[in-house]
C-alpha cells in the first residue's frame, strides 16, 4: 500500500505486472487477468497523459509570455499556467516526473507548434526557441516567469 500511496504510476506498473505474472502461470482464478493488466496500467497511463497535457499547456503560455508583445492576454495566459501547475502538483509522483522529464523534448516541440499557430493568429510570428529554453524546476515552480523580451 505504501507504494500506492507515494507514487500510484508505479503501483499501477507493479500491479499490472503481478496480473500479467498470474495470467502467464494460468493460475485458475475467476478473473480475466490479462485484461484486468490491461485497465490497470491504463489508469496509470491516464494519470501520466493528464501531466503531460499539462505540462504542454504551460510551455505553450511559458512561450507566449516571454516571446508575444501582446499584453492583453498575459492575465489569462498566466491564469492558466497557474491552473496547470497546481493539476500537475496534484498528480505527480517520482516516477511521472521522471517519464516527463524523458519526453520533455517531445511535449515542447507540440507547445512550440501550438504556440507559433495561436501567436500567427494574432500576426505575431516571433522566432521561438527550437529547443526547451526552460529547466523542469521553473516548468513547475508556482513563483517563476520568463521575462518578456517584447513588449507593445
Amino acid at each position: 500500500m505504501a507504494l500506492y500511496d507515494e507514487d500510484y504510476f508505479a503501483w499501477t506498473r507493479q500491479q499490472a505486472a503481478e496480473l500479467r505474472k498470474l495470467a502467464a502461470a494460468r493460475a485458475n482464478l475467476p478473473l480475466d487477468l490479462a485484461l484486468l493488466a490491461e485497465e490497470v496500467e491504463d489508469l496509470g497511463s491516464e494519470t501520466y497523459n493528464a501531466c503531460a497535457s499539462q505540462i504542454g499547456r504551460i510551455l505553450k503560455h511559458l512561450l507566449k509570455l516571454e516571446h508575444s508583445p501582446a499584453s492583453r492576454p498575459r492575465g489569462s495566459w498566466m491564469s492558466s499556467v497557474v491552473e496547470a501547475r497546481g493539476e500537475i502538483e496534484r498528480r505527480r509522483t517520482r516516477t511521472i516526473d521522471a517519464k516527463l522529464r524523458d519526453e520533455l523534448d517531445r511535449i515542447y516541440r507540440r507547445a512550440r507548434q501550438q504556440a507559433e499557430l495561436e501567436l500567427a493568429e494574432h500576426d505575431e510570428s516571433p522566432s521561438l526557441p527550437a529547443a526547451c529554453p526552460y529547466d523542469w524546476d521553473q516548468i513547475i515552480d508556482d513563483g517563476w516567469w520568463p521575462e518578456a523580451r517584447a513588449s507593445s
